[in-house]
């Protein structure tokens, strides 16, 4: 692809327009380089050790004591949410504000690259990519269930025990109205999935290809922060940025797979009859961190690219034949009715303080808020290596709208038709079912079920493998100290790791609990970082803007 690194800096060389940072520090002076055997290694130095030696020992640890490790995430991940529930809302409703302000000032005109810059990518091809990374197996495995379970415990209202509220409803919930339970379902649904989540991604993406396209530094993390630490983000404290951020990425992608598994099983089960086991998983994502590899091999344009503009083929084959096959009109009506809902209760789903539904907000939202910023470095960095060209307003309002619209159409239709087929059908197998089960019990009455059924199998595997291949990418270029181009067994190692990390979560430690405890707890100290380098990119806006003033009066 066009953006190849160049001798010197490893990231492509800003044009004439750009404000370029002048600093002593060369991607890769700090790198240990070398063979073993056959394969070579390119990797920075302490970043990889710190963490490569982190993730192995917790495989292991996780491996020896499993009971022991499973009560330490389910620990981890009561305190964390009970305690700062309103930090992980306060800052995501802050990423969502920063954004619309870049797209409604003038700050919104600087072009990512500097102003000659042109886009590597179609609309077409950059869209399928970003979406694919940003959201793929969620998307697939909450489809039918989120809006069913809002649904389900709006429609049972509230209940409380010595004076604390014991339910899951979402807000005061809305008991014995199913109208108003439908509007509640989806518009809690929708602020899950919606701006919220594509903020948190566009803040990481911003500012890895600005500092990167425009300042002229390596495309790593750590290069954001330079506004703030100048030439010592270079020493520890880019150290303990990066290092971050690898576990972060690794984490996220690790619960991602494994709720990719737990579905893929779930779904070969109802098709073929296969048995569901732990077994099946560990041999599901061996299987398919195989293929990673094999995408790995293939690089950016010949795998992720390609799995990626195929996913959303047959994504879009799968939504249209849900909505027509379904309750077309309903379905259609309620896509309108559900972004009025949104709307109207999202001040009150955003709110952090004296909330009522802690099970709710502690247990859904800041879950959700520290998923996406956990995956926030591997989605950011994938989206900032395909974004170059694009302007600040364009990037940040394809990025924040255009994604958030896709998702409110994707639930509302699996959604919508699930809850319209216990409501109109008195179908209720798919409000019964387990959440990886509920997808496939939905398809069921549908025409062609098994055909949809093994569609939907398919998309949840290829989602797979580009959240692996993308994220191998992604960390191996932070640990590779910003090198886009480093050796293939490198990303290797991280392909293999992240599946291991999934199946010793998975089936030794308390399952998706786990997952669930890894990514908050890893989210919480990234979300830090994140709030800083919305200030940086702020920074490093103005002083684009005005190096171009200046340009232009010359």
């Amino acid at each position: 692809m066009s953006d190849s690194p160049t001798q010197s800096q490893g990231v492509p060389s800003p044009d004439g327009h750009s404000h370029v940072i002048e600093t002593e520090y060369e991607i890769g002076q700090d790198n240990i380089d070398g063979t073993v055997g056959p394969l070579g290694f390119d990797i920075h130095n302490p970043v990889f050790m710190v963490s490569g030696i982190t993730i192995v020992a917790f495989v292991f640890y996780t491996l020896a004591l499993p009971e022991q490790a499973g009560e330490a995430f389910s620990w981890l991940f009561s305190a964390v949410t009970k305690s700062f529930d309103w930090f992980f809302l306060g800052a995501a409703n802050i990423f969502v504000l920063f954004c619309l302000m870049l797209i409604v000032t003038p700050l919104g005109n600087v072009r990512l690259g500097g102003a000659d810059a042109t886009p590597d990518f179609s609309y077409l091809g950059w869209f399928a990519m970003l979406f694919a990374a940003g959201m793929g197996i969620g998307l697939m495995f909450y489809g039918v269930s989120e809006p069913m379970a809002h649904f389900s415990t709006a429609m049972g209202g509230t209940t409380v025990e010595n004076g604390v509220r014991t339910d899951w409803a979402p807000l005061g919930g809305a008991e014995g109205n199913q109208a108003e339970a439908v509007r509640l379902g989806m518009a809690t649904t929708i602020f899950h999935w919606a701006l919220h989540p594509w903020a948190i991604y566009a803040v990481v993406a911003l500012s890895l290809a600005l500092f990167s396209y425009n300042k002229g530094l390596p495309l790593s993390i750590r290069s954001a922060f330079y506004p703030i630490f100048g030439e010592r983000v270079w020493g520890w404290v880019g150290h303990v940025i990066d290092t971050l951020a690898v576990f972060a990425t690794l984490f996220g992608l690790a619960t991602s797979l494994g709720l990719g598994a737990t579905q893929a099983n779930a779904g070969l089960e109802e098709l073929f009859g296969i048995p569901a086991s732990g077994t099946m998983e560990v041999v599901l994502i061996s299987g398919i961190t195989a293929i990673a590899l094999i995408s790995v091999l293939r690089g950016l344009e010949g795998g992720v690219k390609v799995l990626s503009e195929i996913n959303m083929g047959l994504a879009l084959l799968l939504l249209l034949f849900v909505l027509f096959a379904g309750p077309t009109i309903a379905v259609l009506t309620g896509f309108a009715s559900n972004l009025v809902a949104y709307v109207e209760y999202l001040p009150a789903l955003s709110n952090p303080f004296g909330r009522e539904d802690v099970n709710f907000s502690q247990g859904w939202t800041s879950f959700y808020w520290a998923w996406w910023i956990s995956w926030s470095p591997f989605v950011g960095m994938f989206i900032a290596r395909v974004s170059r060209g694009r302007t600040v307003r364009e990037f940040v309002t394809c990025v924040l709208l255009i994604p958030s619209l896709v998702c409110v159409l994707w639930m509302s239709v699996f959604g919508g038709v699930a809850i319209q087929q216990v409501l109109v059908e008195g179908y209720t197998a798919a409000q019964d079912a387990a959440l990886e089960l509920q997808l496939f019990k939905m398809l069921d009455p549908m025409p062609m079920a098994s055909i949809t059924s093994f569609i939907g199998i398919v998309l949840v595997i290829v989602f797979f493998v580009t959240s692996s291949d993308s994220g191998s990418l992604v960390i191996d270029t932070i640990t590779a100290g910003g090198k886009t181009d480093g050796p293939v067994p490198q990303r290797v190692f991280w392909c293999v790791f992240e599946g291991a990390v999934a199946i010793v979560l998975l089936l030794s430690a308390g399952g998706l609990k786990s997952l669930q405890s890894m990514v908050i707890s890893t989210g919480l100290p990234f979300t830090v970082v994140l709030l800083v380098m919305c200030y940086a990119i702020y920074r490093g806006l103005m002083q684009e803007r005005s190096h171009l003033k200046k340009a232009a009066k010359v």
